[in-house]
């Protein structure tokens, strides 16, 4: 795998992390379900992370070694902390410039 495809699979995966990372908090929402974030974006990066990266494993017919699974460690926690970084960090953002434009 190439650094190139590397970069590709991780904004896809921390792309699809932060929309259904989204779509699962409104769903826990809807049914009063209490959930920590931040643990929930890394459950949902665990699982595209290995779904993709065994996509392209098969895809591509690669073998599995020490270099794919040092990729497959560095999509999951990089995917992860895109995620928790992301959306809600923006939406808090937005949230605080509009309280300092009202004061």
């Amino acid at each position: 795998m190439s650094l190139e495809i590397f970069l590709l699979l991780l904004l896809i995966v921390s792309i699809f992390t932060g929309l259904f990372t989204e779509g699962i908090k409104k769903l826990m929402d809807e049914l009063n379900k209490k959930y920590h974030s931040n643990f929930l974006a890394g459950f949902v990066a665990i699982a595209l992370s290995v779904l993709v990266d065994s996509g392209y494993i098969v895809l591509t017919e690669s073998q599995i070694n020490a270099k794919m699974a040092v990729y497959l460690i560095a999509l999951v926690l990089l995917s992860w902390l895109a995620s928790m970084v992301g959306y809600d960090k923006v939406i808090q953002a937005i949230a605080q410039c509009k309280k300092y434009k009202e004061e």
